[in-house]
């Protein structure tokens, strides 16, 4: 789906009349293109402690234009703000206003990133205090920022250093087009696994990666990604949308199976057709999901029960079958579409956001049945994405929701499925048991 408005203010005379009118002004992003620079512009890293030395290192053997000190009126394609090393939150002062003195250097989709430790392993009130402060100040300044530039973060648990597999794939990520709706979010490194893949164009390369509700707008778009990204798929979708699944699975070479995910036997289905045809499976994309919207006041039995049935309950039973299976042992990776529904509610979706935050609970609560076999599980959580579903929202309801974010946009499937494709990888093998919001950092909710 397209943003028509979003083209006409970004040049020429609706540029000029959407700065003189007070229009919000949102710009095209960079978004990832097999073999573009990782990043434009040279990265500034800043920070003091010898995790910030290293991690400057490493990103000079990946060819960086890399400077730990800032050159005045120099265009920046990133800024790297190293703070693994706070004990008070009086800390913050002069990394963060020296990283300040840098942000109108940011070129147009630039990257801010700070790396620092959570806050909930801290040994003490004053560690926690600084630690947390860094989540505000990163959260405030993406809404600050223009141009398409984006503000995240990176959380290191305290066994994990800058320059561990994880960590850098993490960075990797948010320096790149991939994460360009990811605005204002953190992720959270909490071991040192993880391989960097031999070939960084196919991270996926040798997977068999399953997704469901594949044949349409966001499962589609996921297919097409973790196929560029080298992995073999296995479609999956309910008969009713065969057609188009076929189209799908013949455009990325993989496999359809025609399958309503909330029969009971849909995880050993699904087993089933992977063993036979490629002897094991390494991925499940939980994309899946349905809305049967309505207040709360007019719910009946079955648009409640048929929404948390398909969106949770069908989940939780593949999620089962895989885990008993000996075919999903080798560092197996596990990826649910969420939504920020799930985080901050939305009127008249009781059903779907009770369905969506039963998804993260999930999420959360499997990680650990996963890290014993080397897996991970890890959610993504949508905001406003441009697909046939928000292009039927009536005119009015479809703008706000698009200009409710720091990028005051609308996010593209392709969008998700990066995330997804990230989260799926070898290199994010530290990273278990994570949500991360895909909304373009949307101004309710966490």
């Amino acid at each position: 789906m397209t943003d028509s408005y979003t083209r006409l203010v970004s040049q020429g005379l609706g540029k000029d009349l959407a700065k003189r009118l007070g229009l919000p002004q949102p710009a095209v992003l960079r978004r990832y293109t097999p073999g573009q620079a990782l990043v434009t512009g040279p990265v500034l890293v800043q920070g003091s402690t010898a995790g910030a030395d290293e991690l400057a290192a490493t990103l000079l053997s990946w060819n960086l234009d890399v400077r730990r000190h800032a050159v005045p009126r120099e265009k920046l394609g990133a800024i790297i703000l190293v703070l693994d090393g706070l004990t008070t939150p009086e800390d913050l002062e002069k990394p963060v206003l020296s990283a300040a003195s840098s942000l109108r250097d940011l070129g147009p989709s630039a990257r801010f990133i700070s790396i620092s430790r959570p806050a909930a392993e801290a040994g003490s009130p004053a560690v926690a205090a600084a630690r947390q402060g860094v989540d505000g100040f990163v959260r405030s300044l993406a809404k600050e920022l223009r141009a398409g530039a984006t503000a995240n973060g990176i959380l290191l648990s305290s066994t994990v250093g800058t320059t561990s597999p994880s960590a850098l794939a993490a960075l990797r990520f948010f320096l790149s087009g991939r994460s360009a709706f990811v605005d204002g979010q953190f992720l959270t490194v909490s071991t040192a696994e993880g391989t960097m893949p031999a070939d960084v164009q196919k991270p996926l390369a040798g997977k068999v990666a399953v997704v469901t509700g594949a044949a349409r707008g966001i499962g589609a778009a996921i297919t097409r990604t973790l196929h560029r990204d080298g992995a073999t798929l296995i479609l999956v979708d309910v008969p009713a949308a065969g057609d188009h699944l076929a189209a799908v699975a013949n455009e990325v070479h993989g496999t359809a199976l025609q399958l309503d995910i909330s029969r009971t036997d849909a995880g050993q289905r699904i087993l089933g057709h992977a063993v036979q045809r490629h002897g094991h499976l390494d991925i499940l994309v939980h994309n899946a999901g349905i809305t049967r919207d309505k207040l709360l006041a007019n719910m009946d039995h079955a648009r409640w029960n048929s929404v948390l049935n398909i969106n949770i309950a069908a989940q939780l039973r593949i999620n089962d079958a895989l885990l008993a299976s000996e075919h999903f042992r080798n560092a197996p990776r596990i990826v649910s579409v969420a939504s920020t529904s799930g985080i901050a509610g939305n009127r008249g979706q009781t059903n779907y956001a009770a369905s969506k935050g039963g998804v993260m609970g999930m999420v959360r609560a499997t990680a650990p049945l996963l890290a014993a076999r080397g897996g991970t599980i890890n959610a993504v959580a949508p905001g406003f994405i441009e697909t046939e579903m928000t292009a039927r929202i009536p005119f009015a309801v479809r703008e706000v929701g698009r200009r409710l974010n720091a990028l005051q946009q609308g996010g593209l499937p392709s969008d998700v499925a990066e995330a997804i494709a990230f989260l799926a990888s070898d290199a994010a093998g530290g990273i278990n048991g994570d949500i991360l919001r895909v909304c373009g950092q949307n101004l309710v909710g966490a």
